[in-house]
Order: C-alpha cells, then sequence, then structure tokens
C-alpha cells in the first residue's frame, strides 16, 4: 500500500503540471487586459503628449511589476514569421495584431518597425497643441491611428493610411509639425509591403526563453504560496481565499458530516426494509427533499422563518455582527445561529442520493452467500447488518465521497450569495463577474489538487473496507 500511495503521489506532479499548463492558457487568453483593470485607465487617452506619456510609463511599470513583459513558456516552436520579442510590446490588442501582421507580411523586422514608425507619428500628433483650428483634424487621425493598432487587413490599412493624409495635409498646423514622421512611418509601411515573404511561414523556428518566463513565475510564486496579486484591490490573493475559505470549509464539512449522519442509516433502514411502508416512506420524503431547488428552499426559509418578514426565529444575512474583542464562545454560538438555515440547505439535498447509493450497495451485499451463511449461525440481525454487510457496502459512499471532497473548498456559489456568506463560493463568482482572474485561477488549481487527494483517499479506503481490494503487485 505504502509503495501504491508513493507512486499515486508521484503522478500527481505530471497531472498538476498539464492542469497548471491548462489553467495558464486560459488565463493568458481570458478577455481584458489585467494591467488596465488594476491601473484603472485607459493608456491611450486623448490628453496631452505629456499626461499620455506619464499614463503609458505608469502601464509599463505595472506590467514589469506583475512579469508580464517576460515571454509566456520555456520556449517556443513555430514558423518563421514568430516575433521572438513580442511580449516586449506593451499593450495586448497591440501584440495580437502584430502577431497577425508578421504572419501576413512574413518579416518580423520589417512589421516591428512600421510599428514603431506607428508609434513615433502619434507621439508627435500628441505634441501638436488642440484648438479650434485643429481639433476636429487631429480627432480624427487619432482614431485613424487607433484603427492602424488593431487592423492588419491591407485594404483597411490602405485607406486608413489615405484618410491619415487627407486630414494631415489639410490643415497647415498639424502638416507643420506632423509630416516629417508621417513620411517616416509611410515608408515604413511601404518597405514592408515591399518585402513580403510569405515563404517565412513554412521555415520551423525553435525559440528558446529559459526559466524567466511568465510560467514558471507563476508556478514557481504559487508552489511557494504566492498566488498573485487581485486585479480588483490588489490585495494578497492569498489572503483574501484563506479568509474566505475558513467559511466554506466549514460550511463545506459540516454538511457533508450530517448529510452522511443521516443517509446512510437511512439507506441501511430503506434496504433492511424493502417493500415495506417504511422504505416507502423514506425513499418519498428524501426523494421530495431532493426535488427542491436549493435556492426556493433557501427563498422559502428567509420569507417564513427568518428575521425578515417571517417569525424571526433564524437570522438570514451573514455571520454576526460581534466583535473579534467579544468573548469566544459568544462569537462562536452567534456565528453558529447564523449558519443553522445555510447550512441546512447545502445538505437535504444530499440526503436523498447518499441514501439511495448506500442502499444500492447494501442490497447487493445483503444477498451475498456470506450473509446468508451468517445468518444461519444464528447471528442477531444488528450484528450481520452493521458488523458483516454494512462494511462491504460502502465502496459506492467511498466513491461519492471523493467527487465530494473537492467541494469543501469551492463552496456553493447560490448559498453563500442569498445568505451573505463570504466563502470561496461567493468569492469566486464575484471574481469572474469582475474579471479577477488570479482568484478564479488559484480556486481552480486547489478545487484539481483536492480531487486528486480525494480519489487517492477513497482508494486507500477501498483497500481498508474490502481485503479484497489489494494495491500491492502480490503474484
Amino acid at each position: 500500500m505504502f509503495k501504491y500511495i508513493v507512486k499515486r503521489l508521484l503522478i500527481f506532479i505530471p497531472t498538476l503540471f498539464a492542469i497548471s499548463l491548462l489553467t495558464f492558457v486560459i488565463s493568458i487568453n481570458a478577455p481584458g487586459d489585467p494591467v488596465e483593470t488594476m491601473l484603472n485607465q485607459n493608456v491611450g487617452g486623448d490628453g496631452m503628449s505629456g499626461e499620455k506619456l506619464a499614463n503609458e510609463q505608469t502601464y509599463i511599470d505595472k506590467r514589469h511589476e506583475l512579469g508580464f513583459d517576460l515571454p509566456l513558456f520555456y520556449f517556443s516552436f513555430t514558423n518563421a514569421t514568430f516575433p521572438d520579442t513580442l511580449h516586449r510590446i506593451p499593450k495586448k490588442a497591440h501584440r495580437e495584431n502584430l502577431q497577425r501582421m508578421s504572419y501576413e507580411y512574413g518579416e518580423w523586422n520589417n512589421v516591428s518597425a512600421y510599428y514603431h514608425s506607428l508609434r513615433a507619428f502619434e507621439d508627435e500628433i500628441f505634441t501638436i497643441e488642440i484648438n479650434d483650428k485643429t481639433s476636429s483634424d487631429l480627432r480624427k487621425i487619432k482614431d485613424a491611428i487607433s484603427v492602424l493598432y488593431i487592423n492588419y487587413d491591407s485594404d483597411k490599412t490602405e485607406s486608413t493610411i489615405q484618410n491619415i493624409e487627407f486630414d494631415l495635409f489639410k490643415n497647415k498646423k498639424i502638416k507643420k509639425y506632423g509630416a516629417k514622421k508621417y513620411y517616416d512611418f509611410l515608408n515604413a509601411y511601404t518597405h514592408m509591403n515591399l518585402y513580403k515573404s510569405s515563404t517565412n511561414r513554412y521555415i520551423p523556428k525553435l525559440v528558446w526563453y529559459g526559466l524567466e518566463n511568465q510560467y514558471h513565475r507563476w508556478i514557481w510564486a504559487f508552489v511557494q504560496g504566492d498566488f498573485g496579486i487581485s486585479f480588483k484591490d490588489k490585495r494578497p490573493v492569498s489572503s483574501k481565499v484563506f479568509d474566505a475559505l475558513k467559511w466554506s470549509m466549514i460550511l463545506s464539512v459540516l454538511s457533508i458530516i450530517m448529510a452522511y449522519l443521516v443517509a446512510i442509516p437511512l439507506g441501511v433502514r430503506s434496504a433492511v426494509d424493502k417493500g415495506k411502508w417504511s422504505e416507502k416512506l423514506i425513499t418519498t420524503g428524501l426523494f421530495l427533499l431532493y426535488s427542491l431547488p436549493n435556492f426556493w428552499v433557501a427563498t422559502m426559509l428567509i420569507r417564513y422563518l427568518g428575521d425578515g418578514n417571517g417569525i424571526g426565529w433564524f437570522p438570514t444575512f451573514g455571520l454576526g455582527s460581534l466583535p473579534a474583542t467579544a468573548p469566544y464562545w459568544d462569537r462562536f454560538f452567534e456565528t453558529g445561529y447564523h449558519l443553522v438555515l445555510p447550512l441546512f440547505c447545502l445538505t437535504y439535498a444530499s440526503f436523498a442520493f447518499i441514501s439511495r447509493q448506500m442502499r444500492g450497495g447494501m442490497l447487493n451485499v445483503l444477498e451475498m452467500d456470506y450473509i446468508r451463511t451468517a445468518r444461519a449461525k444464528g447471528l442477531k440481525e444488528k450484528v450481520v447488518i452493521w458488523k458483516h454487510a454494512f462494511r462491504n457496502s460502502l465502496i459506492p459512499i467511498i466513491t461519492l465521497f471523493a467527487s465530494i471532497f473537492p467541494l469543501a473548498i469551492s463552496g456553493s456559489f447560490v448559498i453563500e450569495i442569498i445568505f451573505s456568506i463570504p466563502g470561496m463560493g461567493k468569492l469566486t463568482l464575484e471574481a469572474i463577474f469582475a474579471r479577477d482572474y488570479p482568484i478564479v485561477f488559484t480556486v481552480l488549481m486547489f478545487t484539481a489538487m483536492l480531487t486528486l487527494v480525494g480519489n487517492l483517499v477513497a482508494d486507500v479506503l477501498y483497500a481498508y473496507v474490502d481485503p479484497r481490494i489489494s494495491f500491492s503487485n502480490k503474484k
């Protein structure tokens, strides 16, 4: 068994690597720009040059702080058109467009020269004073430049450049200051078109970046317990997750314990009383509960038992209002009182499912020969049921436990939102809406790890409850 556990733990390494890699790929392709989210600004605004440059420098500094100016992975294997320095371009939309342009024109150096000449032309345009004579034309030119940053279609690029040229040269003041940089940009664009090389698409290319890359920095920090910074409020993700994890763990663990303590005896009783009125009554009652959606039950409990318009037996919001300086037992009972309704809403639906699994396992075991032998020996029915049959009927329950185990940290979106419990479900849902991806992917990684651990625990329990199951290599 020990060797089997060690082997399974070693298998965790490539499995978690694959999961982390998939998580990372999703994170870098997620919509939105995390740097702009954290800075809450639009770097490409319409302000003056000094303000624009200051905003861009702030953006670049934050991007460097987060490590987004590093290559994505240890290496890249692609074709000769792929720009191996693309990660240095600050804006995500610009990078995506430049990658398409590099593939289209085949020469990254020419595309890079085009991009930097466009940046220089834009910077020059921003230095021109805005007044009644220049405002309208400058607005049009800036809009056209913004289009060029995200467009790689040659026809649209041509028409956009023509519009820029028309607005530039019809205004003498704009022409005076912007003509030189415009010609530099136009020459770079012409050069990029003249030396187009489509054959580079078919030439393989391997670029090695080493350990200085975004994935290595992220996974190494994750292993050390550093899960990054929240995009929403800039708090460490570990702080937010562990604050929420405590309440989800309390709810989930108590819910699992209550569900098993109630459902297992009911399942055993249903199997023993098969066909009797008591079995039908238990099954009908449990499935009536199972058919009720938890959000509806939660709403009804708040409406009729809550402290709103109901009879006021239970509080329905939060975890209590006692300060941290209050006596421990006062805070304990206050919090426990607030958890009564959400705990019931989390648990009641599990009764039917777990008891049904227990009933099925017991029915299979009760038909075995050794059970008939035990009864023939004159053993009491309780001994036959709980000593001989019960242990060997736990296989379905253990399998179910392996799937429930990860839910201990993921929380319940619905219940935590309805009852305003600051758990993992509420935190994750708010993070998804706010595109706070470090929190979302941290929860995803923890859930994946607990899934692996849950399966391992289930395998160990299989061997414990059924001696016929062995993971050793005995011949």
